[in-house]
């Protein structure tokens, strides 16, 4: 179905729809980073996700990293500050929870969690960065 110039398509791109897509995305994104840093932090605790890291080969460290920035990320997220570099440099927290669940398979169904939904929030995360903080976003 086409639209005449002088009418609108029910759901036509603006500017103001895309900023408001772009607060949805990031605040989503930012709560499900808190969530899963709460998770590693309160019921995995730190010692238990140092022994996953270590379990896939990954140096224990890196446990505390990750959490950090899922938890500091996620408050930028949400806050829309840096939004950009801030979801680019949480992307290689999802390719490596990608890498974690390939094993398991695809859906995150299957026992151990797939690596359907980590890869899917990579890609989130590349959208969030191509368009930008959106609407309330305290820093572009």
């Amino acid at each position: 179905m086409t639209y005449a110039a002088t009418e609108r398509a029910p759901f036509s791109v603006s500017a103001a729809n895309v900023d408001y897509a772009a607060l949805l995305l990031r605040v989503t994104m930012g709560v499900a980073f808190i969530a899963h840093a709460y998770l590693k932090f309160a019921i995995f605790t730190p010692a238990g996700t140092v022994q996953y890291f270590q379990s896939l080969g990954l140096p224990g460290p890196l446990a505390y990293v990750v959490i950090a920035a899922e938890f500091f990320g996620g408050i930028a997220l949400i806050l829309g500050l840096w939004t950009r570099w801030v979801s680019l440099a949480l992307i290689p927290i999802l390719l490596g929870a990608v890498f974690a669940h390939a094993g398991n398979g695809f859906f995150f169904s299957a026992a151990n969690g797939g690596w359907e939904f980590p890869a899917f929030w990579a890609v989130a995360l590349a959208v969030q960065a191509l368009i930008g903080g959106g609407a309330y976003a305290l820093k572009g």
